[in-house]
């Protein structure tokens, strides 16, 4: 989505930092592997891989002076680490009204980490080569903005401002499970075609599609998002369907291993995500409920 030219960004909203450093695993193929583990199993698994090897400087300067040129929509529409920011602020808007209004949870806002090369968390060592993710130790969002390069080099995305928007709010997505106790499922079942971890993320895939249906058009906070268009939503779709697990599988190693599914199919991210956008509902994102993730509508 675009954001209208008027919005006001807080640059305070991410922290950075974090160097550029030597490529973990060595090589295209290296880190292709490791962004593969990492999206499939999370940034324990690549840490195990490297042995924590990751180089890269961690030192910043305050948010306000890294990103500094992160002011208004017009940034957020050039430069991809202010759209993550302009994006977390929409999610902010949204979930802080919409939460407690559907669950009586309050929302409480998650960090957001944009960093390059290496960083570290409360979730352990991690490398840009592991993708996003969210630790809920310490209740951030990690994201390396050349992520979004990456995944259509390397995956053939179409990339897009939405479908850069849906992978953090994907992220923020996991964020609201830990606060309503559905995340922990992921570590109890944690592989499968119906396996816990699949379901949690079909069901983050869900919440970030709620997001994308109701910000557009919101006018009440500091961020404005226009309304989304065909061209738009059929990006997000994509990136969806670039990060399923069969369409990985199939890509790396030339085959399908359903049991080794954490993050569901193709297919399966892109019915829950336009699950979450078409009925704005939060009880449609009922994952665990649903007997055939193929088909959300059947689960209600």
């Amino acid at each position: 989505m675009t954001f209208s030219n008027d919005s006001q960004l807080d640059p305070g909203r991410a922290s950075g930092g974090g160097g550029r450093g030597l490529a973990v695993g060595g090589g295209l193929g290296g880190t292709l592997l490791l962004l593969v583990v990492g999206l499939l199993f999370g940034p324990d698994a690549v840490e195990q891989l490297t042995g924590g090897t990751g180089q890269g400087s961690t030192t910043q300067g305050s948010p306000e002076e890294e990103f500094a040129h992160c002011r208004t929509g017009e940034d957020a529409n050039r430069y991809t680490d202010c759209r993550m920011i302009a994006t977390a602020q929409s999610l902010d808007q949204f979930w802080e009204e919409y939460l407690p209004s559907t669950t009586g949870e309050q929302y409480v806002q998650p960090g957001l980490r944009l960093f390059q090369g290496r960083t570290d968390t409360g979730c352990g060592a991690a490398s840009s080569a592991v993708g996003p993710f969210y630790c809920p130790a310490d209740e951030t969002a990690y994201l390396d903005v050349g992520f979004f390069e990456q995944l259509q080099a390397q995956f053939g995305a179409e990339g897009g401002p939405l479908a850069e928007e849906y992978v953090l709010a994907h992220e923020f997505g996991h964020h609201i499970q830990h606060q309503i106790g559905t995340l922990g499922y992921a570590q109890q079942d944690p592989q499968g075609p119906e396996s816990g971890a699949v379901r949690v993320e079909l069901q983050a895939d869900c919440l970030a599609g709620l997001w994308a249906g109701h910000a557009a058009g919101d006018t009440s906070g500091a961020v404005d998002l226009e309304a989304i268009t065909p061209a738009q939503l059929g990006q997000a779709l994509d990136a969806a369907e670039v990060i399923g697990d069969d369409r990985i599988q199939q890509t790396t190693q030339g085959r399908v291993t359903p049991e080794a599914f954490t993050h569901g199919t193709s297919r399966q991210r892109q019915v829950w995500f336009y699950t979450g956008y078409e009925t704005g509902d939060l009880n449609r994102c009922d994952t665990f409920r649903a007997a055939d993730l193929d088909n959300p509508a059947a689960a209600f």
